[in-house]
């Protein structure tokens, strides 16, 4: 059936409000991805993403009317934990066989690919061994539209239990390995269904040709325009902004992150001065980071900016507490007071605040858009402030979040296209508790003075050596450990400083980052003599899982 054809049915099926802050993808192509409970879902929209194409990830059994809103050109349907012969396991819906008899491709990932093999008359087995990690794939039709392109024997990723043995009447098998006779398969010639399936992992790096397979998918096969860039992305959330807020004023709470520095710089370049932003001192941050905050925005940006130091408020409720959960609600309850009494010091003084600006990604949202709440129920969920604590919903603002369908790659794209500086794009991800999470033990402003002192010294290194941008993150941690050391002629008693740097792409898993010895030698040799009562220096090489990538 011809796309037009496609899309028209689609759309007469679909809600026929838009609202203004509603999905980009009511402006461009769009690939849906339903989730089965894979843990790389969100890696498979990265991947769809960087073919410059608009993707979203729905749950599974996302409402119909969800999914023809979106008019898909193409769907993806995740891996997951499943077996499709389990009671109660995820299964193809009604909205789905509809868009396969539509033409509209769809293309099965490990568990996607059993599940459509299952339901359309094909034979899922379950193996005696679980097959994980790398295979070599053989091509069988190298001329496909979905492995053109892809060389003859590529290495690939595979992580699953079952494996479809007999494929369903007129399919075709298009590659296999030692151990999986139907390693990919596809709808046979002539069929007007666009069905395709891969037992591996196209999205991981470990399928160095997974992003090749992936661009056929979207383009040859779904007919997808690569028009998903940072540029078009913000002249079209300004259009959305304007709309959605007119005259009204907007507050924003930015810390200095790239989430919030960025929304409230898309917001300015829409709205102006309609804009003011809160940045709430804590006391917690890094060196001179609260300095560089307030000359970015009001200097270099020229916004309108309310700073409030509040750093001896919040270490004088911080005195004695060690357990870092109990720091983390002490922070979040001062936080929400210190930001309310401000929003209505400002409202008394300017004039009434309409909406609330919020620097959510997408990740957030996938996260909460689990089966049965639906990504609505999500938007109306006020997002907590960098871990610290949701603000009051008493405060009666209405909420605006224009980097919600952004990953945080894409967000540092957008912040640069806004003309943010790179010491804002660039900057590492930060907990909201600030250095609280980061100082074991009992917070003193000793204890922040060093850890700052050794934080900073880190980082300038790893800057120096050119790694800083190929990490994920890179911090320090003032244990509450002390050791026995020799300075000079004495014996000393001091801190030891642990240092933890870690590549990721989604923070949901990640790896200890393998820095030189030299760089890791001066980094170490610094700290010992420039910061005062520190006499040791350890390298964290744990990875997230077991670890989390935070101490605390």
């Amino acid at each position: 059936m011809a796309a037009a054809r496609i899309r028209a049915v689609m759309a007469a099926a679909a809600p026929t409000l838009i609202e203004p802050l509603a999905s980009p993808a009511a402006r461009r192509d769009t690939i849906v991805i339903l989730d089965f409970g894979a843990q790389y879902s969100r890696l498979i929209a990265r991947r769809v993403r960087e073919c410059r194409v608009y993707c979203e990830v729905l749950p599974w059994d996302a409402p119909v009317a969800q999914i023809r809103a979106l008019q898909p050109k193409g769907v993806i349907l995740s891996g997951g934990p499943s077996s499709v012969y389990e009671p109660g396991a995820p299964d193809l819906t009604d909205v789905v066989l509809e868009l396969i008899e539509l033409g509209v491709p769809v293309l099965g990932i490990c568990y996607g690919m059993q599940l459509l093999a299952h339901r359309l008359g094909g034979r899922v087995v379950p193996e005696e061994r679980r097959e994980f990690g790398h295979a070599v794939l053989d091509i069988r039709d190298g001329d496909h539209p979905l492995l053109r392109g892809m060389p003859t024997r590529p290495s690939v990723w595979m992580s699953h239990g079952d494996q479809v043995r007999e494929v369903p009447p007129n399919f075709t098998a298009l590659a296999s390995t030692p151990t999986c006779q139907y390693a990919a398969m596809a709808s046979a010639p002539g069929d007007h269904r666009q069905i395709l399936g891969v037992q591996f992992h196209p999205e991981v790096a470990h399928t160095p040709q997974g992003l090749t397979l992936l661009q056929n998918f979207c383009y040859t096969l779904s007919g997808c325009e690569p028009t998903w860039t940072p540029g078009s992305f913000v002249s079209e959330a300004v259009e959305r902004v304007k709309a959605e807020v007119g005259d009204a004023r907007v507050l924003c709470g930015v810390s200095g992150g790239v989430d919030s520095s960025v929304a409230a710089a898309l917001i300015h370049r829409a709205i102006g001065d309609q804009l003011t932003c809160v940045f709430v001192d804590h006391g917690l941050l890094r060196k001179d980071e609260g300095a560089i905050v307030v000359r970015t925005f009001r200097e270099h940006l020229g916004f309108k900016l309310s700073h409030i130091d509040a750093s001896e408020d919040f270490l004088e409720y911080l005195s004695g507490v060690s357990d870092p959960e109990k720091k983390r609600t002490v922070i979040g309850e001062r936080f929400i007071r210190t930001f309310e009494r401000e929003a209505r010091r400002l409202e008394a003084q300017e004039g009434k605040f309409e909406y609330l600006a919020q620097g959510t990604l997408y990740p957030d949202v996938i996260e909460s858009a689990t089966p049965g709440s639906g990504e609505a129920k999500a938007a109306a969920k006020i997002k907590t402030h960098h871990n610290v604590g949701g603000l009051p919903k008493d405060l009666g603002f209405k909420l605006i979040e224009p980097l919600r369908y952004l990953f945080k790659d894409e967000a540092r794209a957008v912040g640069t296209e806004l003309g943010l500086p790179d010491e804002i794009v660039w900057r590492d991800p930060f907990p909201g508790p600030g250095l609280a999470v980061r100082v074991l033990g009992e917070l003193t402003e000793e204890k922040l003075a060093t850890l700052r002192g050794a934080d900073a010294i880190f980082v300038e290194e790893v800057k120096a050596a050119g790694l800083y941008r190929s990490l994920g993150q890179v911090f320090a941690v003032l244990t509450d450990s002390r050791s026995t050391g020799v300075m000079g002629d004495y014996r000393t008693y001091g801190h030891v400083v642990a240092l933890r740097a870690v590549t990721t792409d989604d923070f949901m898993t990640g790896d200890w980052a393998r820095l030189p010895y030299e760089t890791l030698a001066t980094v170490a040799t610094r700290i010992v003599n420039e910061v005062k009562g520190v006499n040791r220096v350890v390298y964290d090489i744990t990875s997230k899982p077991p670890a989390t990538i935070e101490w605390e």
